[in-house]
């Protein structure tokens, strides 16, 4: 397997993820509509033309989904359990159609699962970067990750 199993994952370590991944229309336009977001930010150029931003922004939705996924062959491919939740999550930067993002993975903290034998409780944090290195994405998750060998 790809992933980590809970023991490989010892605080402090880091994962710098490759490839990224540029983003295109269809990428924001079909998370947007999927999820039944009708803001015109995302959806109308002539709209977004009279923001600030002056072009549409990416569903930051699209955004988180796409830095954890970038991160999931390296971290938990095979040996997750399953997500427990996010901490905290900041979208500093927009990303627009055509940024490229990169993601850089760090372990804060691992401990052993009270409830579950055998898996381990591990927090992530996921840092997603534009192609100029502005942090366009921070996610801190929790997973529950499987163990190689029982936990006592």
């Amino acid at each position: 397997m790809a992933g980590k199993y809970f023991e490989e994952l010892a605080p402090g370590t880091t994962f710098r993820h490759q490839p990224g991944r540029t983003v295109t229309e269809t990428d924001n336009l079909l998370l947007t509509t999927l999820s039944m977001n009708p803001q015109p930010l995302h959806l109308d150029a002539e709209y977004a033309k009279g923001t600030e931003w002056g072009r549409p922004l990416v569903n930051s939705m699209f955004t988180l989904a796409l830095v954890v996924g970038l991160s999931v062959g390296d971290t938990t491919l095979g040996t997750t359990v399953g997500n427990l939740g996010f901490e905290k999550i900041d979208f500093p930067s927009p990303v627009f159609v055509g940024d490229t993002i990169t993601v850089e993975t760090t372990v804060l903290e691992a401990r052993r699962s009270k409830s579950r034998p055998g898996h381990g409780i591990v927090l992530f944090e996921h840092v997603g970067r534009n192609q100029r290195g502005e942090v366009v994405c921070r996610a801190r998750r929790n997973a529950m990750m499987l163990a190689e060998t029982e936990l006592a």
